[in-house]
């Protein structure tokens, strides 16, 4: 519930942009599934413009329209990536499993190479 309160005060005034910072990351899985299907339908509500931080390359997938890898220390955009799969998406789409996997292999590579995390 704390969770929906905050998006809903982030969204009172309209903003034409909202940054999302790991909003999602205390949540069971359930209820963080249900917040997706929230900010989707928020989303295609208002048409705000929202960055999503997170790393948790399935919401990346699931929420995004392009997903940008960045690197740590200093913070630098890697990769930006499009997700060309139409809404709504399902989570057990091949699609969404080939995407998933595609960027999986990018940050194992980028971790073998770079002793620090890289972020989605």
């Amino acid at each position: 519930m704390a969770q929906r309160v905050a998006l809903a005060r982030a969204l009172v005034n309209h903003p034409k942009v909202l940054l999302l910072d790991e909003p999602l990351g205390a949540l069971d899985a359930f209820t963080r599934m249900q917040m997706q299907d929230e900010i989707l339908r928020i989303w295609g509500e208002r048409g705000t413009t929202m960055v999503l931080v997170t790393h948790d390359v399935d919401e990346a997938v699931y929420l995004s329209d392009r997903i940008a890898i960045m690197t740590p220390r200093p913070g630098k955009i890697q990769e930006i990536i499009d997700v060309p799969i139409g809404r709504p998406r399902s989570r057990n789409h091949p699609d969404f499993f080939r995407l998933r996997s595609r960027i999986l292999e990018k940050l194992h590579f980028a971790k073998e190479n770079e002793p620090l995390n890289y972020y989605l």
